[in-house]
């Protein structure tokens, strides 16, 4: 009975630390996080003194070659990556693991680098989709005595699969926002061409007329004089707007310090008064800090070109437990029911989506002529 009872004690908490370890890295979305955590949760998960996680390319070598256990001092001292050779090659052409007992004794076994690890007993399982390799992942001298066991390749097998999942959605998740960055620069291409186009069309008529009255109605051509220099300023003011919104966000400050620049440039551009009450305690991951900047910056965009706001504030801040970023503006609001305008028009669903890529919740605050709140939680 003891014998039993210990036996699913064992289970269960062999089930535990997967769960955890496949929670681990299903919490994260860029590949190379995904990656990172994979080889760390392997090790923990089976006690292994070195783990690491080779992705393929094309030419003989690794796209991606992640490790745990060594040092960035002790990397550096092996070398350049390894090449698809001796027993990772071995790996990457079949789909069946390899569990060693001294992989010095193999015969795919080739020479290291001389600061490369000693490596003895080994575990190695490839991780697919479907008959494609994704990636091996392997371990080397586990912990306790004896090497590795049956339990633990079935263990890293299941492990493995879900790892393959992970990477599967992480590479979707990249494509996709690749393809979202691609569709907002095409947008704000149009943006430009029609906003500056008209400008510079009013312009361009406006100095024909003056010149055709210079001499005949001085008085109104300086009239006209005038409109061409307000028509001026407001082409450069879109230019420098659209121009702004072009280019990439720099987060290497931090969030805040990004929203503070990106503010004061808009505050400049247009005529409304645009202003930020932020907490500088306030730090998010970086791939949600880059989310909730582009939110913002659409956000912002929404209230100076299309709620003709006089006043847009963004605030950041905390509550309950979670970070809090508003951009309020005192515009034209609209009928949040409209779903043609509040999705299409506004691109509330673009947003919508970034945010739930982050855990986050986007809810929007807008009644016609009563301004606009949008307001984008996160949790900390």
């Amino acid at each position: 009975m003891e014998t039993e009872d210990g036996g699913c004690g064992d289970q269960g908490a062999t089930l535990h630390a997967v769960s955890s370890a496949v929670l681990a890295v299903t919490r994260h979305l860029s590949v190379h996080e995904v990656l990172q955590v994979i080889v760390r949760a392997a090790a923990q998960l089976l006690d292994a003194r070195y783990a690491a996680l080779g992705v393929p390319d094309d030419e003989g070598s690794f796209a991606e070659f992640v490790v745990e256990g060594v040092s960035e001092e002790e990397w550096e001292r092996i070398g350049p990556l390894p090449r698809q050779h001796g027993m990772l090659a071995a790996m990457l052409h079949g789909d069946t693991p390899k569990r060693l007992a001294d992989i010095r004794k193999e015969p795919e076994f080739e020479g290291w680098p001389v600061a490369h690890p000693v490596l003895k007993d080994f575990l190695g399982v490839p991780i697919l989709d479907g008959e494609d390799v994704l990636g091996i992942v392997f371990l080397a001298n586990k912990r306790r005595p004896g090497g590795f066991t049956e339990d633990d390749e079935e263990l890293l097998t299941l492990f493995a699969a879900h790892a393959a999942i992970a990477i599967a959605n992480a590479r979707l998740h990249e494509h996709n926002r690749e393809l979202t960055v691609v569709a907002e620069r095409n947008r704000l291409a149009r943006e430009l061409h029609d906003a500056v186009a008209q400008k510079l069309f009013s312009l361009r008529l406006t100095a024909r007329t003056a010149s055709a009255l210079a001499e005949r109605d001085p008085a109104r051509t300086v009239k006209e004089l005038e409109q061409v220099e307000r028509l001026a300023a407001e082409a450069l003011n879109e230019l420098r707007a659209v121009i702004f919104e072009l280019r990439p966000a720099d987060l290497a400050d931090g969030l805040v310090s990004s929203l503070r620049k990106h503010v004061e440039v808009l505050d400049r551009a247009h005529e409304a008064s645009v202003r930020i009450a932020a907490d500088e305690a306030v730090v998010l991951p970086e791939e949600h800090e880059a989310v909730a900047y582009r939110i913002t910056q659409e956000a912002l965009y929404n209230a100076l070109r299309h709620a003709g706001a006089r006043t847009v504030e963004v605030r950041l801040g905390t509550r309950d437990g979670n970070a809090v970023l508003e951009v309020a503006d005192d515009g034209s609001g609209f009928d949040t029911s409209d779903t043609a305008e509040s999705q299409g028009g506004l691109g509330l669903a673009s947003m919508r989506d970034r945010a739930a890529s982050i855990g986050g919740d986007l809810t929007i605050d807008a009644t016609p002529e009563n301004g606009t709140t949008v307001r984008l939680e996160v949790p900390l």
